[in-house]
């Protein structure tokens, strides 16, 4: 996309189409021409972050037609009508509809840049105030929370806010620790399903003599030892979410049962020849790549692929290095809460510390270790001989990054202590005020956000 937007062009008379590409292009606009006006609002979204110049009269959709059609798609979505001597009213009555604004025939390139410009502006700002809303519903809503502020975890919020409140089986993968339940926790309580069990199983914890049992349940005399009828987590998530961890464990023959409940949506319990419908969201996690363990046959191909309709790859925490701190700061708190003591303040070095750990088990082992921090402070933890002082890595950043890193995480820190506070926060680092201001533009450090 080119930095000024994206414009759809439609029009019938070729001539018209290519004037206004060229117009729009010398401008800074990527412009996609139509001749169709059907053919446009195929790839109209309401995330779609373009706008649309339109003429009114043309034949099969006319342009009144396609913007009773658009706004069906997005009532926000900026149409700008382009109208011939004589159809002013008609254009008018069409802005009550929905129209963004409309140019009449004939027009200056300045006028048409100006009102695209104008309608672009609009969007983009709908756009960000839509998803601004989407990302304080997340934090507000009841529920687990995904913490952290790298670009990776911003993605990872948005998708699940796009794909939460749909009934889209979905597949986690992620490196032990990473929160995979976290993120099919999220799922569930953002979606109509909310108020509905949410049945979690560790398919690699239960044993293979079990679990089919465990699944599907079982009627009274099905085998030795069934002396009554057990309802199995299928049945139990019916109307909300059955969650599959560690899927890549469970045995072959039963992920031959697994694709067929996927498919068929029903289950029968073990000695019973009666189909129980479901209506339920299966969510599925993996620590391993269910392709390459397809491909090794140690997983079936046909249910990886229906599985892998809408995939969420969890990203390691060295992967996101900036977030560090304030994971470790928001477990050390519902630590502090959950213990009744306070937490030490961290100084610059434990900060350092924090950054340059290995990690290897990911958030879990910073929960782990910000726990041991609120009940035995730096006893064990920081230091030559505490846990963070001998597990370093050479993080691959050049020094200049590094410091850079280190000085936002720093910042960072400030920030959420003084809950926004400018004042405060210079004061506390011995920084300019617009020194202060700066830091924060070049970092993405939003003052709103503290507070």
């Amino acid at each position: 996309m080119s930095a000024k937007g994206i414009v759809y062009l439609i029009d019938d008379e070729k001539h018209i189409r290519l004037a206004g590409k060229q117009t729009l292009e010398l401008a800074g606009y990527e412009v996609d021409c139509f001749e169709s006006a059907g053919d446009a609002l195929q790839l109209i979204s309401t995330d779609w972050a373009g706008v649309v110049v339109s003429d009114i009269k043309m034949p099969k959709m006319d342009g009144l037609t396609f913007l009773a059609r658009a706004v069906e798609v997005d009532p926000d979505l900026p149409v700008i009508l382009v109208t011939g001597h004589g159809d002013i009213s008609m254009a008018v009555s069409a802005m009550r509809e929905g129209a963004y604004d409309f140019i009449e025939k004939p027009f200056s390139a300045e006028l048409l840049v100006d009102v695209v410009k104008r309608a672009t502006d609009k969007r983009q700002l709908t756009l960000e105030n839509r998803s601004l809303r989407r990302e304080l519903e997340a934090q507000s809503a009841p529920g687990p929370r995904i913490i952290g502020k790298a670009a990776e975890i911003q993605k990872l919020r948005s998708i699940i806010g796009h794909i939460g409140g749909t009934n889209a089986d979905v597949l986690i993968v992620g490196d032990t620790g990473s929160g995979k339940e976290l993120v099919a926790r999220s799922l569930h309580e953002i979606s109509p399903r909310h108020s509905s069990n949410f049945v979690a199983i560790n398919c690699g914890a239960v044993p293979e003599s079990i679990i089919e049992s465990e699944l599907f349940g079982h009627e009274s005399g099905a085998f030795t030892g069934a002396t009554q009828r057990r309802i199995g987590k299928f049945e139990h998530a019916n109307g909300g979410t059955l969650f599959l961890d560690e899927i890549e464990s469970m045995p072959l023959f039963l992920q031959v049962k697994l694709l067929r409940v996927l498919q068929e949506r029903c289950v029968e319990r073990l000695g019973s020849n009666e189909s129980i419908p479901l209506d339920l969201r299966i969510i599925a996690a993996s620590k391993v790549d269910l392709k390459e363990a397809s491909a090794e046959g140690n997983f079936r191909e046909d249910l990886y692929y229906r599985l892998n309709v809408v995939t969420i790859e969890i990203p390691q925490v060295k992967d996101r290095l900036e977030d560090i701190p304030l994971l470790f700061q928001h477990f050390a708190l519902v630590a502090s809460s959950r213990y009744q003591k306070e937490v030490p303040p961290l100084t610059a070095e434990q900060m350092h510390q924090l950054i340059a750990h290995d990690w290897p088990g990911n958030v879990r082992e910073i929960r782990n270790m910000a726990e041991r921090y609120v009940l035995l402070g730096d006893i064990g933890v920081f230091g030559d001989k505490g846990a963070l002082g001998s597990g370093n890595r050479e993080t691959g950043a050049s020094l200049p990054e590094q410091v850079e890193l280190f000085e936002r995480s720093l910042i960072d820190q400030a920030l959420t202590q003084n809950q926004g506070n400018i004042s405060k926060t210079y004061e506390e680092l011995g920084l300019p005020r617009k020194t202060l201001y700066d830091k924060m533009k070049k970092y993405g450090l939003e003052r709103n956000r503290y507070k």
